[in-house]
């Protein structure tokens, strides 16, 4: 299946904040948060905020990085068909660090293909019902890239 993933991170290479996965046939979606504090003032201002904007279901404790990753590991467990879609290559970048657990050891993971999708004009934030809101940009770039794109 194909997700659409968008992430919030503190800063280009920053520590990863957020991060969501929507799934195409609209189905459950995944949104993990992650705890620490901002260094980034733009940050602290537009993401950290409105990282509990998100719907009562997916509203979870920030979890540590391993279990954020773990938590990731086992939401996609049972796909073997895992296409990761993203429109910024530093979403794509961040997901697959969050993978890493270890040196050398990474959580269990299908095969899965990563997608850098380009998308002239198009700004998840700013179609966001949430901007700077993992959750609410991968929404935007689902609901962007089923509609304009497919």
């Amino acid at each position: 299946m194909r997700y659409f993933l968008d992430t919030e991170f503190d800063g280009v290479g920053g520590r990863l904040i957020s991060l969501a996965l929507v799934p195409e046939d609209g189905g459950e979606e995944l949104y993990v948060v992650i705890a620490g504090e901002a260094t980034e003032a733009w940050v602290q201002r537009h993401v950290m905020p409105y990282l509990d904007t998100v719907p009562e279901p997916l509203r979870s404790p920030h979890l540590s990085r391993r279990d954020a990753a773990e938590t990731v590991s086992q939401w996609l467990a049972n796909d073997h068909a895992i296409e990761i879609v993203a429109d910024w290559p530093e979403d794509l970048a961040q997901f697959s660090m969050l993978l890493v657990i270890a040196p050398g050891d990474m959580v269990a993971m299908n095969p899965l293909t990563l997608r850098l999708v380009r998308i002239g004009g198009f700004s998840c934030a700013a179609n966001s019902e949430v901007p700077h809101n993992a959750l609410h940009d991968a929404r935007a770039l689902r609901k962007h890239i089923m509609t304009h794109l497919e």
